[in-house]
């Protein structure tokens, strides 16, 4: 069983101002470079080096070298809801810095990545509509239904093994303040939508936009506008 200590410990890694922004920003799923943290987080290379060893040494991160680089990310889907539940939790705070900073956070409101999962109004807005269409039970548990299922499979092409890893799981989203579909369901089919260009990064952030191919599968599949 864990110690208060261990909790301490685990909380203590993301105590710290450089470091929190080092994992809500590797939230968007992807490896970054040593480089690149420091450069989102405003410090010298040497103090991300730091930084990052001490979240890889407390498991929140794991890293692997290619070349000359070194590559960090979150640990595993569990890191990433720890991340994202403790983010939930604060209220959103108003943009500051200007016309660029408020653009930027209004367009992850819109949508955005939530480790390999769609989340802001995109996210929600496809769980709602996953719910209307009796693809989702959100009443009993937050649990695909077998339409669910086979309709993923059949119309996405994707596949639902699951491991040990939950199949639908709800993940409560920071700036709508509502649940949007995560687990493996949430997972292949943000990689679905990625794949098939109805949603878009915008820039290298967790952001995304939807395409206008993405408006009309939306509308069609899914009887849903995201605005």
């Amino acid at each position: 069983m864990s110690s208060a200590s261990d909790l301490a410990a685990l909380a203590g890694l993301l105590a710290d101002e450089t470091r929190a922004a080092m994992c809500l920003a590797l939230l968007d799923g992807r490896a970054w470079t040593a480089g690149e943290l420091a450069g989102h987080a405003g410090v010298a290379p040497s103090t991300a080096t730091e930084h990052l060893h001490r979240l890889v040494k407390g498991g929140l991160l794991t890293e692997r070298k290619q070349g000359r680089h070194r590559y960090v990310q979150l640990a595993d889907p569990a890191a990433a809801q720890l991340v994202e539940d403790l983010a939930a939790r604060l209220e959103p705070e108003t943009p500051r810095g200007g016309l660029r900073a408020v653009t930027a956070s209004a367009a992850l409101r819109r949508g955005r990545t939530c480790y390999d999962h769609l989340a802001g109004r995109l996210g929600v807005a496809v769980t709602d509509a996953m719910t209307a269409g009796k693809m989702l039970d959100q009443d009993g548990g937050f649990a695909l239904t077998a339409y669910g299922k086979e309709w993923l499979v059949s119309t996405l092409g994707v596949s639902l093994e699951a491991g040990r890893r939950p199949l639908a799981r709800a993940c409560l989203d920071w700036t709508e303040r509502r649940h949007h579909l995560a687990g493996v369901a949430g997972a292949r089919l943000c990689e679905a939508f990625l794949e098939r260009r109805w949603v878009t990064r915008i820039g290298t952030g967790r952001a995304v936009r939807v395409t206008p191919d993405g408006t009309r599968a939306l509308r069609s599949l899914l009887k849903t506008e995201v605005v």
